[in-house]
């Protein structure tokens, strides 16, 4: 496994290799790296693991092509970075979100930019407002379709659910039914139509490319959803972390958040394995490589289930100070 996680103030690379005395143990080994404490999202590809985009509050896009081992700022087109996705479909075409809420697209692998048409325009823009900054608002998360490549889904803090289907030429506005305020979204290849959404005012799920929503919320006791991961083999396997308002999700003194997971009807607690809810900060999710695997990030560390979030176990990785998880992917 080879995974990049992105900490409020730093990025960590983390990989499992194979010791060469003995084919049936391994180790874990961590590299920090981007030493800043302004991180805000990351992203990579398993299709060139080496290379890796790391947004921030004030130094725009950071660009690693040797896995981290050196950065490069790659765009000027705004500081302020909020999401960060690799399309599924192309590893250079690489999209970008930003605060004040604008939307860029890359085709070459983050040298070249180019603006989509703007979002704020659409008839929506004047409720959208991130309560912490009302006076502004942002991207909050990216994601594709996984089979038409020009559609993308959006999502803004706090105000609406965008879709692109002709790679930001155009955009549909927040569908009826949808979340306001939506901070995770999902997809799955084996259920294309499919979009998972985890949101500040409940969990959310669409049937047919955001046309039109449901909300399952049965057993989800703590319904500010943050982050959120399908199974990598099963799309009805569904993990969120949740908690029950925003103090509660990401302030340390006042930390109390939950994983909950979903195979059926109901959702049902996740925790075994996992820190007491109370002083941890909500937990962001990704799917791994192989089956049954998901990863949890939170300001305890890091955490691996084999078994669909049944159980979890802690990685042995460490670091110094309170921080917020801010992103995970795994690329291998």
């Amino acid at each position: 496994m080879y995974a990049y996680a992105a900490l409020s103030d730093r990025v960590l690379a983390i990989s499992r290799e194979r010791l060469s005395h003995c084919a049936q143990t391994a180790e874990w080994l961590v590299t920090e790296q981007l030493t800043t404490k302004q991180v805000t999202c990351l992203a990579a590809s398993p299709e060139r693991p080496e290379q890796v985009f790391v947004g921030t509050v004030d130094a725009g896009i950071q660009r690693s092509r040797d896995g981290g081992e050196t950065f490069e700022r790659v765009s000027d087109i705004h500081d302020r970075v909020t999401a960060l996705s690799v399309s599924p479909h192309d590893p250079t075409e690489i999209w970008v979100g930003t605060e004040p809420s604008a939307v860029y697209r890359s085709e070459d692998g983050g040298n070249n930019w180019k603006p989509c048409t703007s979002v704020t325009e659409l008839e929506t823009a004047d409720r959208w407002s991130f309560p912490p900054r009302p006076h502004t608002h942002h991207v909050r998360w990216l994601a594709h379709h996984p089979e038409q490549h020009d559609t993308v889904y959006v999502a803004i803090e706090a105000g609406a659910f965008l879709k692109t289907t002709d790679g930001g030429e155009s955009w549909i506005d927040h569908p009826e039914g949808a979340r306001l305020d939506n901070h995770t979204l999902a997809t799955h290849p084996a259920v294309p139509e499919r979009v998972y959404s985890a949101a500040g005012d409940g969990y959310a799920e669409s049937e047919d490319a955001g046309e039109t929503w449901t909300h399952p919320q049965d057993g989800l006791e703590h319904t500010y959803v943050w982050g959120l991961a399908v199974g990598p083999e099963n799309p009805d396997t569904v993990v969120v972390s949740a908690a029950e308002s925003a103090r509660r999700a990401h302030r340390h003194e006042t930390a109390q958040s939950y994983v909950y997971r979903r195979t059926g009807e109901r959702w049902e607690p996740a925790m075994d394995g996992l820190p007491n809810p109370s002083g941890s900060t909500r937990a962001v999710l990704a799917a791994g490589s192989t089956a049954g695997e998901l990863l949890a990030l939170n300001n305890h560390g890091l955490f691996r289930t084999l078994d669909g979030a049944r159980t979890w176990r802690e990685l042995p990785i460490e670091w110094e100070g309170d921080v917020l998880a801010r992103g995970l992917t795994v690329v291998d």
